[in-house]
């Protein structure tokens, strides 16, 4: 990252260093993440090669398959032919793509059964051992992610995002696979089943077994199974898991050096959340399946450039994407969207009705624009849905629900929005963004967990960007009070390598 003048240069590697108990470091981690304070100066993290270098299998295109792997992983985590691999139809971090994606393959797929780490930038599957006996058709995708490069990008603010990246995965092989196989999806599975089902080493043992690789901490699973299939409970993770470990990656330099602290202890966390031991094999939930959805959007999606964000969406697409938003699964934070235009309010879906109820009036987006790292296209962007909730002394379950979920959700209503014809942009870090307290309920709350820009699509004839309201100097007022819309005061400009990055 550029070096500027307001970062603090970062600790020295701490050999042996005794990190916090997991329950108090994730309080803290949580309040520091969501703090001001900048993240610190690391080394620069190139894009190593893909580790897993087991021999490349070719999709087959034989009558009789009922789960076409090529079709699915291609609108999902692929990177586009001739791009450099930062543009893919799944939004990340900084363009990082820190997840990963192993496939658990049964008969009915279209490539022979077995375990594979799936490479986005090639679009090859590589093998990496047998399938147990009896495993049912179909296909199980567990996503990991790799820290290093979002840690180093972001530092203390990175593990949320690796939460919210693994979540936007989730949701773009759902919808993929949605029109032509039955999807169920686990966003509570427990880490260390997750590991060992996909051949992987827990976390905290990854660099003794397989040194000089970078460990991958599991957090979603994704499950297509043929249609009209009978799908027991709980996915086969059991029968996986209870294989011998698959194969290794593949050494890499520099790789099994001792960690910076900083990533020493997001590994730490991470680790922490993702352990569900009471209740190993999760909940499972049907995907999403939504009716506008094409081919074509799946893969044409993609996080737009600011100034195509400035044109309010009609009221009508945005009630219908909020809905997206709310139902692809029970659990999760809540929705509330934020809309510029003539009339800035902000905006919740109408209980037990169609449409919208005012929540607060008044121009949020220059106060949202200050909480998201100061990035000022904010307060011009048409309008921004918002996820919140994850109280600051929640459980680690709640933590990684609100951050897998939200991520999910967005993922789920950026693809609607772009079958609608909208524009949209994902916003995943946010600073004292206390959205809760800033409405006038009790403080600690109701913190915004992540962000999704909308906009209506340009017309074809220049139109002026819908202007940001004059900031003053209070936040927005709760409704029915018909104030003049305030606004809380001017983001300053983000610094080089602050900013949130498409």
């Amino acid at each position: 990252m550029p070096d500027t003048p307001d970062r603090a240069a970062a600790p020295g590697r701490e050999v042996g260093a005794v990190l916090p108990a997991a329950p108090d470091l994730l309080r803290a981690a949580l309040a520091d993440a969501r703090s001001p304070r900048a993240p610190e100066l690391s080394p620069y993290v190139p894009e190593r090669p893909f580790p897993w270098n087991g021999p490349a299998t070719a999709y087959a295109d034989e009558p009789g398959t009922a789960i076409d792997l090529d079709r699915v992983l291609r609108l999902s985590l692929a990177s586009p032919p001739g791009t450099p691999g930062r543009l893919r139809p799944v939004p990340s971090a900084g363009a990082l793509h820190p997840v990963r994606a192993h496939l658990l393959l049964g008969p009915g797929c279209s490539l022979p059964p077995g375990r594979y780490a799936y490479g986005p930038r090639t679009h090859r599957a590589h093998r990496r051992g047998p399938a147990p006996d009896g495993v049912p058709p179909g296909a199980l995708v567990v996503l990991t992610v790799a820290a290093s490069r979002t840690v180093a990008h972001y530092g203390h603010r990175a593990w949320p995002l690796l939460l919210l990246d693994a979540g936007h995965a989730a949701a773009a092989l759902a919808l993929a696979g949605a029109t032509t196989a039955d999807v169920l999806v686990s966003l509570d599975a427990d880490g260390p089943l997750l590991s060992a089902a996909a051949g992987l080493p827990g976390a905290p043992d990854w660099q003794d077994i397989w040194p000089g690789t970078e460990p991958e901490l599991p957090f979603a699973a994704v499950r297509l199974t043929p249609p009209g299939s009978p799908i027991e409970a709980g996915a086969p993770l059991g029968a996986w898991a209870a294989l011998p470990r698959a194969s290794a990656p593949t050494p890499q330099p520099g790789a099994d050096t001792t960690s910076p602290r900083e990533l020493a202890t997001a590994r730490h966390l991470l680790h922490h959340i993702a352990e569900v031991p009471g209740r190993p094999v999760g909940t499972w939930h049907p995907a999403p399946r939504l009716g506008e959805l094409t081919d074509k959007a799946l893969l044409t999606r993609r996080s737009a450039p600011p100034e195509d964000l400035n044109r309010p969406p009609e009221k009508e697409l945005l009630t219908r994407i909020l809905a997206t938003a709310e139902r692809v699964l029970p659990e999760g934070p809540a929705w509330t969207v934020a809309l510029g235009g003539v009339t800035p309010a902000l905006y919740a879906a109408a209980p037990g009705r169609p449409g919208l109820d005012v929540r607060a009036v008044g121009d949020a987006r220059p106060t949202l624009a200050r909480w998201a790292a100061g990035q000022q296209w904010i307060g011009a962007a048409g309008a921004v849905l918002l996820a919140h909730g994850c109280p600051e002394d929640a459980a680690r379950t709640t933590v990684r629900s609100s951050h897998l979920v939200a991520g999910y959700a967005a993922g789920a209503a950026q693809a609607h929005a772009t079958a609608l014809g909208l524009r949209s942009r994902p916003i995943g870090s946010w600073q004292q963004a206390d959205l809760g307290a800033a409405l006038g309920d009790t403080p600690g709350r109701h913190w915004i967990v992540h962000g999704l820009a909308l906009g209506a699509r340009p017309t074809t004839a220049a139109t002026p960007p819908t202007p940001a309201v004059t900031p003053a100097t209070t936040a927005v007022t709760p409704a029915p009070t018909p104030v003049t819309p305030p606004t809380a005061s001017a983001a300053p400009a983000a610094p080089p390598g602050e900013e949130e990055r498409p």
